[in-house]
């Protein structure tokens, strides 16, 4: 019964021992570890930040390259062009669009397209021969000492 007691008493005291050994082993390894966790967190961080600018420079630069293959083409080799419109509604149009030359009334609808007349003779639209400039853009140059006829 005595050693039973004994081994009672000793057993906790050595686990306690042991505890503490492990624990001196931990820290004493963790110095090391703790700066490889901080140079592979500071690594990882680098690396997300350094791919995350190579993404943004590969968006802009595909943007930029879009803007200059679709500006290289004719700008006025248009086969379709709208000649005018007018609302019929909060929803509804009449368009009148040219195609080679032929000149054809459409009628847009939120559901539907329908063609509703093509033109025998095409409608002329006189060009104007200057355009005019909105009165409030106009009046706001006249205050701000800007006159569009300087810049002529």
């Amino acid at each position: 019964m005595n050693k039973l007691v004994g081994v009672m008493l000793v057993l906790p005291l050595s686990l306690m021992a042991a505890t503490a050994m492990a624990a001196d082993l931990v820290q004493a390894s963790a110095a090391p570890v703790n700066g490889a966790l901080n140079a592979g967190v500071a690594g990882q961080l680098t690396q997300l930040v350094l791919g995350l600018l190579l993404v943004i420079g590969l968006i802009f630069g595909l943007a930029w390259l879009l803007r200059r293959v679709q500006s290289a083409g004719p700008r006025n080799g248009q086969v379709i062009e709208l000649i005018g419109s007018r609302a019929l509604g909060a929803r509804d149009r009449l368009l009148l669009v040219q195609v080679g030359n032929e000149q054809i009334l459409l009628g847009i609808t939120p559901g539907r397209i329908t063609p509703l007349h093509v033109l025998k003779e095409p409608v002329q639209v006189p060009t104007p021969a200057k355009t005019a400039t909105p009165e409030f853009a106009q009046r706001l140059m006249e205050l701000m000492g800007k006159d569009h006829k300087d810049k002529k």
